[in-house]
């Protein structure tokens, strides 16, 4: 019976966390345009989604990191977080690129690494101090399958100003 209440707690608690992130602002509300709160959806009938903590450090302020979590996709499996993004200054909230790039860590790209549940976490980083502050651009993301480079992952388009 305890096994059972504590089960029921944790999906609880886990369905909370969840309805929150989905539900939250695409943006923080403190530096709207300098950190973003990016939901990532899946395209099939299963519950999977993600979600990017994504956050400029104001110590390093043209260090990006993305806090990437996943859940509910392919157990034991790799996963890789893409990036597109349109011309700098040219923002309209419309995201036509397609020109996606692997993220990891730094240049490097690293995957994430599903648990036995399809549920991963992993903290990346970008580093871009070649782009002048101010530069403001439409961004979006999505989660591809390392093996196949199947989307099995997007979000909605994000307008992002460097710092």
């Amino acid at each position: 019976m305890k096994r059972l209440n504590l089960q029921f707690m944790i999906k609880l608690a886990s369905f909370i966390l969840i309805a929150f992130t989905v539900t939250s602002c695409k943006k923080t509300p403190l530096n709207d345009k300098f950190n973003l709160d990016v939901t990532l959806e899946g395209n099939s009938k299963f519950p999977t989604r993600g979600f990017i903590a994504f956050r400029q450090d104001i110590a390093a302020p043209k260090i990006i990191t993305l806090d990437t979590y996943v859940e509910h996709l392919q157990p034991n499996h790799e996963y890789l977080l893409q990036r597109a993004v349109d011309p700098i200054n040219v923002v309209d909230g419309n995201c036509t690129s397609t020109a996606w790039l692997t993220l990891g860590l730094g240049l490097t790209p690293q995957t994430i690494l599903t648990d036995s549940k399809g549920n991963g976490h992993q903290k990346l980083w970008r580093d871009l101090s070649s782009l002048p502050s101010g530069s403001d651009f439409d961004i979006h993301f999505q989660v591809i399958d390392a093996v196949s480079s199947a989307v099995v992952l997007s979000s909605n388009c994000y307008e992002y100003v460097l710092q």
